[in-house]
């Protein structure tokens, strides 16, 4: 699957959507212009390090994103679409396409793909999710319905040992 991210704005974000990314094998693509430097300190930290194992690409608009992948299907996530992300039939080669976070996708590419909109339901009064948040929620519902492939499903108490947190009262 790939994930495209249209002209992102806060460094965390796509931080946290490059290591979603990373854990899932899936391709990141941030859509110019981007609102942060790729060197910025804000987005490493919330990628840790992650960014090895995950395919970024910085293309200068949607319109050559879309001239890569001509027969792609895509799905544009916006809280103005006609359905949910859960009435959809994904693809493992399908395209994501998410907003920046002030303002979301255009209005003039949604008025051409709106039958290809879906939205996370949520509360009227509320504007949006997170999104980091939303990639998450959407990519994982599209692994699912394909059944996790080339993902572990299985955790292991082995490898690591935790250690309390100095900053945490543990009851």
């Amino acid at each position: 699957m790939k994930i495209v991210l249209y002209t992102p704005e806060i460094p965390q974000n796509t931080g946290n959507i490059a290591r979603t990314c990373a854990a899932t094998g899936t391709d990141l693509y941030l859509i110019e212009p981007l609102g942060f430097r790729l060197e910025d300190k804000y987005l490493k930290r919330a990628g840790l390090d992650y960014f090895s194992m995950v395919n970024i690409r910085v293309l200068p608009s949607f319109e050559r994103f879309m001239e890569l992948f001509p027969d792609a299907q895509y799905h544009f996530a916006t809280t103005k679409a006609p359905r949910a992300y859960t009435d959809v039939s994904y693809g493992s080669e399908d395209v994501l396409v998410f907003g920046c976070e002030t303002k979301g996708l255009p209005e003039s590419l949604l008025s051409r793909v709106y039958e290809r909109c879906i939205r996370i339901p949520m509360r009227a009064e509320a504007r949006s999710l997170n999104l980091s948040n939303s990639v998450a929620i959407v990519l994982y519902e599209a692994l699912r319905q394909q059944g996790f492939e080339h993902l572990s499903e299985e955790g292991s108490l082995t490898g690591r040992d935790d250690e309390a947190l100095p900053w945490m009262d543990y009851i």
